[in-house]
């Protein structure tokens, strides 16, 4: 089979906005139950696999070659104008590759005006590479491996310029995906509070009885502390899974936010906020709630067990003493009963690094403050140990985890 040219057909732009549309359109059309009922990991890790593109990567230190032939063409004679028949030598290099094959058919937007050609064997996972020449022009094993060489080393640019278009298009694909999906949720969660409010008894559908959700959420567990006096109820606290649980599904729904700045530019601290409750939500069963704790509408974001707060998450950002006064806010919501937190600092204007730092400075310098436990790596978290206002001797893990986002 004659080699073609690669990365010459559609164009990779046309691919990714065609694979984002599609999967915009699943999450629109899944099915409201399923969709409530499974986790967003879940949900998100199919969808990925299903929309994302794999750079191919060529397997070059594993080169072959097939035996020599010859290929008869036919010509028209320089003199006499007959056609004639030219035997040509013809050798075939084969490198094997990973990734997807379609990708070698796809135009980047980086580009030559002669792009390379090579037969693409999809089912095989190869590429074949051709050399046709002339037997009586003279044999140069040096040229032709030189030939193979600089092909070769076209494809590989070429795959340098598709492969940094994937990534930027895979990173867009998980924040609009994640975006899509907690608009979904929070759309549904809220037309099933307004059928609540309306107060009527709903209908059953006649397949409801039949219907199965493959997959379950997480519960909360919540061990029981002995209270002091043996009299007295135990009483309940999060335990360190669950925790860090919560913890990984607002550092992934943070990720996603901010590897999507133009969808972000245009959304209110309560509108992400609202997002957050989803992806709790749809992660523990339903045992995350909002509640304003004050006139400027900043919101606490809480996982609810038997009436105590167990975890607490509040998000804001107007400079040291607004944020140390947030941390009084978040304390003095805290009973001696709560033993974890979790605080996330949002920030629109100024550089991150330089804000994370006073933030830190404020924790660390605050009257409540007991130690430093860890922090995570790239400034992705940072863990320190406080003090209830009402109780010093009481410990609360409190988990800080700054979120970027592109001023509007």
């Amino acid at each position: 089979m004659d080699d073609e040219f690669l990365f010459s057909s559609n164009s990779l732009t046309d691919v990714f906005r065609a694979r984002s549309a599609d999967a915009e359109h699943e999450i629109d059309n899944w099915d409201p139950g399923y969709l409530l009922k499974t986790p967003d990991s879940e949900i998100m890790d199919y969808l990925v696999g299903k929309y994302e593109l794999t750079c191919p990567v060529l397997r070059r230190d594993q080169l072959e070659q097939e035996p020599v032939s010859e290929e008869v063409r036919t010509v028209t004679g320089q003199f006499s104008g007959q056609p004639a028949e030219q035997r040509l030598t013809k050798i075939i290099v084969v490198v094997a590759f990973d990734g997807e094959p379609d990708v070698f058919g796809l135009q980047p937007s980086s580009l030559t005006l002669n792009p390379p050609r090579a037969h693409v064997d999809a089912a095989q996972g190869e590429l074949r590479l051709t050399w046709l020449g002339d037997p009586q022009a003279g044999r140069n094993a040096a040229a032709i491996r030189q030939h193979f060489d600089t092909l070769l080393d076209s494809i590989e640019q070429y795959l340098k310029w598709s492969c940094a278009d994937i990534e930027g298009h895979n990173a867009r694909l998980r924040a609009q995906i994640s975006y899509r999906l907690a608009q979904r949720k929070h759309r549904l969660l809220a037309d099933r509070q307004l059928a609540t409010d309306l107060g009527f008894r709903i209908r059953r559908t006649p397949d409801a009885a039949d219907y199965a959700v493959p997959v379950t959420r997480s519960k909360i567990v919540t061990p029981r502390r002995p209270s002091a006096s043996s009299a007295a109820s135990a009483e309940p606290f999060l335990a360190d899974t669950q925790y860090e649980e919560a913890l990984a599904v607002l550092r992934n729904a943070r990720n996603a936010l901010e590897r999507s700045p133009s969808l972000t530019a245009t959304m209110s601290e309560e509108t992400i906020r609202d997002l957050f409750l989803v992806f709790l939500n749809a992660h523990f069963e339903g045992a995350a709630a909002g509640e304003v704790f004050n006139a400027h509408g900043k919101t606490d974001i809480l996982i609810r067990v038997e009436d105590r707060n167990v975890l607490i998450e509040c998000k804001i950002w107007a400079g040291p003493k607004k944020f140390s006064e947030a941390i009084d806010q978040l304390l003095g919501y805290l009973m001696w009963r709560d033993t974890k937190a979790a605080l996330i600092l949002f920030m629109r204007t100024g550089q991150p690094t330089e804000i994370i730092a006073k933030a830190i400075s404020e924790i660390e310098g605050h009257p409540n403050y007991i130690r430093s436990v860890a922090r995570g790596e790239d400034g992705e978290r940072y863990d320190f140990v406080l003090h209830p206002a009402s109780d010093p001797d009481q410990e609360i893990r409190l988990a800080f985890l700054p979120f970027a986002l592109q001023d509007r």
